[in-house]
């Protein structure tokens, strides 16, 4: 799991942007937090980075977003930066969803 650094101001360079908004990061992180906010229980089971101030920054965001977080263990003394542009997501386009969905079946999380 990761914190994400967002640009303040879209359209320009990182190095010319004024500065960076922290935010949870990684898909089992958004996935939790999304379900709780969706009214449903989750939890994050998994190891954060115990070696900085982000990885306990991360422990409480889940925390603050109603996430359980008696799964999460703290160790680790590497950090890592990733930048792509643009980045997968930003290339989805509508005609590629599949929207035909199997709703009528719920899972039991």
């Amino acid at each position: 799991s990761s914190v994400d650094f967002v640009p303040t101001e879209f359209g320009v360079s990182l190095a010319e942007t004024p500065g960076f908004l922290k935010a949870p990061g990684s898909a089992p992180v958004n996935i939790a937090i999304a379900v709780s906010r969706l009214g449903r229980r989750s939890a994050f089971v998994g190891k954060l980075g115990g070696d900085n101030e982000f990885g306990h920054m991360l422990a409480g965001m889940l925390r603050k977003n109603g996430v359980a977080d008696e799964g999460i263990n703290f160790d680790g003394d590497r950090e890592f930066m990733f930048y792509q542009n643009p980045s997968v997501d930003m290339l989805l386009h509508p005609d590629e969803l599949n929207l035909e969905f199997n709703f009528d079946s719920p899972m039991d999380l």
